[in-house]
């Protein structure tokens, strides 16, 4: 165990987390970061990020997340690659687990961020950003006239199709199940919408390309009902089947949300336990973007900087 108290620690180290320690170290409250063993979050696995303020030309994903770390730590940001294991959230100092290792402090901010929903192909993690993505109104302008598939039929799937047909010449959807489970107007938007077409009762069966020969190339579908499957050629998959917060470690010590997002107050990062702030996809069911996320790691900064001052430990 740890003798010293830190002021702050911070938990994940994506767009929020990393901007939650630039203002944090800035206010030399000294923050701790735990980055977990995929530093920089989502934009890791996003090659060009086009639509981040200040980069005109565009950015890789991981070279951006690298920036924001370098930045953090210019102004002495502790930043160190481990998982957090376990939080002890009950009383003040609030007790960080990583492996045996006990660190305390007077306040966290959590910014552990969501994964997107996946279909655990092995062909679809190895095109995920050269023609494969989760993430629409990320990528969408990067497929022009280009004919993609949405995978999914909820709210996300159908809302995420429709927005394609701004860029895409075609849009498919590939649906497990022969209705939707999305709400009436999205499915009332996606079935007028003579840029979409859907195939029912169907799914992913593999995806076909090489990142090093143009990416993705078309995809292997299944029928569901006669075990048909068939090839069919297209520039683009987007997985929208929904994102898991990756809240596990605050279960029973925080209050979620009924899908396990953590809930902040409308109008600043605290949580349900004071001393605690979260920022970022772990808390933003909405937007769920960098710039987003930035934002609210700024603001978490600021609201563990006040709740010191107001809240000292003797």
């Amino acid at each position: 165990m740890e003798s010293k108290v830190y002021k702050v620690i911070i938990i994940g180290s994506g767009p929020a987390g990393l901007t939650a320690a630039i203002y944090a170290a800035r206010a030399s409250l000294d923050p701790l970061v735990f980055e977990g063993m995929q530093p920089g979050g989502q934009l890791t696995i996003t090659t060009d990020v086009e639509n981040y303020p200040g980069f005109p030309d565009g950015i890789m994903g991981p070279e951006l997340m690298d920036l924001f770390r370098k930045q953090a730590q210019r102004f002495d940001a502790e930043t160190q690659t481990l998982n957090v294991d376990k939080v002890d959230l009950s009383e003040r100092p609030f007790k960080v687990y990583v492996g045996d290792k006990l660190y305390l402090t007077e306040t966290i901010i959590i910014s552990t961020g969501a994964s997107a929903k996946l279909l655990g192909l092995e062909s679809e993690k190895r095109l995920m950003g050269y023609g494969v993505s989760a993430c629409a109104t990320c990528d969408g302008f990067f497929f022009k006239d280009k004919k993609v598939l949405v995978v999914g039929g909820g709210d996300t799937a159908l809302e995420e199709a429709t927005f394609l047909t701004k860029f895409a010449s075609q849009v498919t959807i590939v649906h497990r199940r022969d209705e939707f489970r999305a709400s009436k107007i999205m499915q009332d938007r996606a079935l007028n919408n003579s840029k979409i077409d859907i195939i029912w009762d169907t799914v992913v069966l593999d995806m076909i390309g090489d990142p090093k020969k143009g990416g993705l190339k078309g995809v292997t579908l299944k029928n569901v009902h006669t075990e048909e499957s068939k090839t069919v050629g297209c520039d683009g998959v987007f997985i929208a089947i929904g994102h898991r917060p990756n809240s596990d470690l605050f279960v029973n010590q925080l209050e979620l949300d009924e899908h396990g997002f953590i809930k902040t107050n409308a109008d600043n990062s605290l949580t349900s336990v004071p001393g605690v702030f979260a920022s970022g996809d772990i808390q933003d069911t909405i937007y769920r973007q960098a710039v987003t996320a930035a934002g609210s790691g700024c603001m978490a900064a600021f609201d563990a900087e006040k709740f010191i001052e107001n809240n000292p430990i003797n």
